[in-house]
């Protein structure tokens, strides 16, 4: 294919984008809005703090006074970030604290936990955000598949540790970052570690399906506590979680063009946790998933709750709650 036909395809195509994106706008656009402070004196935890969603989130959080703990695993990135939201904030802002944490190591889940459990005298809210999309295959440091180990075990195992806190700190809630893709995935209980076939797709697919069934059957054991968790889907976002796919160079400019007129900001895709963290429409609500700050309908696989039992069984004693 010559050079020219490449260019008039990429030029038609952004003609054509450009042309949807004036006269079909997103409703997602609309950013929320809340008054100056609502957060003063609520602490959150912000898991993958350092780009992307937890990155705007952990910003937009500053500005309303909140004291932002960034859980990250790279210090140099964290500190970065930091910086950069601070600088954003204004002055009338929260706090910011870094502490390290690596979802890929049960044991730095375990030292980060008794970390915060020893200096912070409460968790308002605890925001699951970070995750790993269809990287190369590899293990955690317990020998779990990656993605299931970062996005789900490290998850589960971290906010377990952390449930008497947040039930002492009541009103509290816990925010599950999922994802749409969870339709393509099942709970492959003869291989959940991905130990005979490995599907980088599937996996993160897998991973996000045990998000959901897991914030089922938390708030079922929540039930009372004055603490709830929901879970949300935040759409195609424009950060660094697609980092591991392989665009072909041809492709790039198009792909680059089709993410800045479609795929939301950082910013956007910030607004349905920040809401599930905030809003006072959602006190009490438990259970439940959201996209663009409505509650959402999910497919039947990700609301049986024989499977999200099960599934809490097993990762009980993957990451050593039951013996």
């Amino acid at each position: 294919m010559s050079a020219a036909v490449i260019l008039a395809a990429v030029l038609g195509g952004g003609v054509f984008f450009i042309a949807r994106r004036i006269f079909f706008r997103r409703k997602a656009l609309k950013l929320l809005s809340y008054p100056a402070g609502l957060m003063r004196g609520k602490t959150v935890i912000v898991t993958g703090a350092n780009s992307g969603i937890g990155k705007a989130t952990a910003a937009e959080l500053l500005k309303l006074q909140a004291r932002v703990v960034m859980a990250c695993r790279d210090r140099q990135s964290a500190e970065e970030a930091a910086q950069d939201i601070k600088n954003q904030a204004g002055p009338n802002q929260g706090e910011v604290v870094i502490k390290h944490l690596d979802l890929a190591s049960l044991q730095s889940v375990r030292s980060f936990c008794e970390e915060v459990i020893r200096e912070e005298p409460r968790i308002d809210v605890l925001i699951n955000n970070a995750g790993l999309y269809q990287c190369p295959y590899s293990r955690t440091e317990e020998g779990y598949e990656m993605q299931l180990g970062v996005n789900h075990l490290g998850h589960f195992l971290l906010t377990n540790l952390l449930l008497d806190l947040l039930k002492q700190s009541a009103p509290s809630r816990i925010v599950v970052v999922s994802s749409k893709l969870y339709k393509y995935g099942s709970i492959n209980f003869e291989d959940l570690n991905s130990e005979q076939n490995y599907n980088k797709a599937f996996c993160y697919s897998q991973s996000k399906l045990a998000n959901l069934l897991l914030t089922r059957e938390l708030a079922r054991r929540l039930d009372g506590t004055g603490v709830s968790v929901n879970a949300l889907t935040p759409g195609i976002v424009r950060t660094r979680l697609g980092r591991h796919v392989n665009i072909p160079l041809l492709i790039k400019p198009l792909f680059l063009l089709v993410s800045w007129l479609f795929f939301k900001s950082p910013l956007e895709g910030a607004q349905t946790p920040l809401y599930l963290a905030c809003s006072p429409e959602v006190e009490g609500v438990s259970g439940k998933c959201f996209a663009n700050c409505e509650e959402e309908q999910l497919m039947s696989k990700a609301t049986e709750d024989h499977t999200a039992k099960r599934l809490w069984d097993l990762s009980e004693s993957m990451v050593g709650l039951r013996r």
